[in-house]
Parts: C-alpha cells; structure tokens; sequence
C-alpha cells in the first residue's frame, strides 16, 4: 500500500491540516465467501456468455454489482423474473427452498453461489426444526440471509434481533429449544443475546462451532485492536452490507467516532476536523481497490504515513458450486 512520495498535486484542503498518518486494519476486505461469490459470475459468464442472470445483489457492494453488470450479468429481484431456461445465479446470502423451487418449474439452470458458512446454519435450523425445537434465529429480519434461513422452517423459527426480544420470548416447550445466528453479526452484541437465551432457557442447544464468521469475526477483532491508536475510523462498505455496519458500531460502542463510506467520494472533511490519526477498514464485501483509492485520497492531501497496524493473514478457500466444476470439467 503506497504512502509517500509526491504524488499528484496537493488537493485544497477543506478541514484543518491536522491528520498525519492513516492505519488499515488487518485482515479486511474480501472474505472467502465473497470471493467465491463473485468468481462464481465471472465463470458462468466465461462458460456460458453474456446474459448470465443473478438473483438479488451477488455480494452486497454496489462497486461489485456495476463491474459485473458491465461483464454482462443481469441482476434479479426475483427468480421468476428470469427468462424460462436461463443460466440463473443464486447469491452468497442463500435463499429459502422456494426459491428452488420456482426456479425449477422455469427450467432455470441454477448455480447457487451460497456461502457455505450460510449453508451450514441452514443445515442446523433443519435439524433442529425436525428433532421439535422452536428454533431462535437470532439476525436482522430484513436482511436476504435471514429471509433465507428463516425458509427453512417457517413454522419452527423465531427471529430475535436484539437482547431485549430475547427476554420476551414466549415458547411453547422452554425446554426444546435451540438458536442460529445470522454469519455477519455483532460478535459482542450476538454473545449478549445467547447469554440471554441461555438464562431463560437453560436447555438452549447452539452449533458446535459459532455461526458469526470468520471473516466477520476478524474484521471486528481487527477494528477492536486500531481503536487505541485512532481518532476517527472509516469503513468501507455499501450502505446494505450487515458487515460492514457491525464495524461501526462496534468503533462507536468504544466511544470512538465511526462512519461508513462506498468510496472516497463520501468522506466529508468536515470529520477530519481535529484529527490526529484516522483508522480505515473495509467490510467483507468491499474490494481492496476501493481502500486504494481512499489512500490516494489521503495522499492527495499531504498525509504521508499510510500503513498497515498488523499482519494477519487469512487462508480460508472455498471451491466454487459443484454446477461450474462439473461444467468446466
């Protein structure tokens, strides 16, 4: 990551010439999930040519969305707004068995480009919906990957976002019950709703290994250990990236001052005001050419020292849909 040199001509400046250096958190960006998302598109693409149609946004990042589009995909609301027959990709957040099922009855070739983590926490709400427990999903209603999950047994699960929805949770055996969790949550805020759940219920089963991915789960730690060096901490990420916002709240729950941006173009200098040291981050779905041109922005500006603060190194890989390995071979 460049920091020094010359650079282009010094930009007017809007805010006091105070910030001397910006920190990155490591790791950031790109999770293994996602990348495997959008090489999913670009595959069938090279595979199957131009139009390939993609149900809702692949990953949630705008950036992502507009390159893919100009490659020749197509983005969906819905499966049965694609044309009968048609190369169909399914996105990272996964999707209810009806969806399945519509695409189906079109004749779709569907490649499903589901997160295996998500795929795991549908697994576990299976089975807990069929061994009788009411079924906790704890996330955020609206987002894709809960719609999706919650599918999987309508009649079994409850959503709870919060800690408070916990203490209110009316089932019909306290005795069976089990919980879920959305992958890209607060591990903080998640861990408060468990205890919750736990001291209510004290039969609560969970999944062996935690739901919260890795990927968010670095990220956090990652945001957790600038907080001590920053005044002010920039997350990039589109404006419907769960992930992204957990990093800012998790700044903010620290007392220090957070905002998200999609790009450079949405820094307001006005932040900057006062400011000695500026950590930045990005979220999950947000590509590294986006943190390089906010560093240029900085650069553009005078501030000389642009650096990583830690070296944590990510090997996660997962293979693409069967549907593509099979077609390619």
């Amino acid at each position: 990551m460049k920091g020094t040199g010359a650079g282009p001509r010094r930009a007017e400046l809007a805010w006091d010439d105070v910030v001397t250096r910006v920190l990155l958190a490591s790791p950031r960006g790109f999770c293994a999930g996602v990348e495997r998302a959008i090489e999913t598109v670009e595959q069938a693409l090279a595979l199957y040519g131009a139009p390939v149609y993609v149900r809702r946004q692949i990953v949630h990042n705008r950036h992502v969305v507009r390159d893919l589009e100009r490659r020749g995909a197509i983005f969906l609301e819905s499966e049965e707004d694609a044309p009968e027959g048609s190369i169909l990709v399914l996105s990272a957040h996964g999707v209810a068995p009806e969806v399945y099922e519509n695409a189906a009855a079109r004749r779709l070739v569907t490649i499903d480009a589901t997160c295996p983590l998500v795929s795991k926490v549908h697994a576990e709400a299976r089975r807990y919906a069929l061994e009788g427990y009411t079924v906790v999903l704890i996330g955020h209603a609206e987002h894709e990957e809960v719609i999706g999950t919650y599918g999987e047994a309508p009649d079994s699960i409850r959503i709870v976002g919060t800690r408070e929805e916990a203490e209110a949770l009316q089932v019909a055996d306290p005795e069976r019950v089990a919980y879920v969790t959305q992958t890209t949550l607060s591990v903080d805020e998640t861990g408060e709703i468990v205890a919750a759940l736990r001291r209510r219920f004290p039969t609560l089963r969970g999944p062996r290994k935690d739901d919260i991915c890795y990927a968010t789960t670095s990220r956090q730690a990652a945001v957790k250990q600038l907080l001590g060096e920053v005044d002010l901490l920039l997350v990039i990420g589109s404006r419907n990236s769960s992930n992204s916002r957990r990093l800012v709240d998790v700044a903010r729950s620290a007392g220090v001052e957070a905002h998200r941006i999609d790009d450079e173009s949405e820094i307001d200098e006005r932040w900057l005001d006062g400011r000695a040291t500026v950590g930045l981050t990005s979220g999950a779905s947000a590509p590294e050419q986006l943190v390089q041109r906010v560093c240029d922005w900085f650069e553009e500006r005078g501030v000389a020292e642009i650096r990583p603060l830690g070296t944590a190194v990510e090997n996660v890989f997962f293979r693409l849909p069967v549907e593509l390995r099979r077609s390619a071979a």
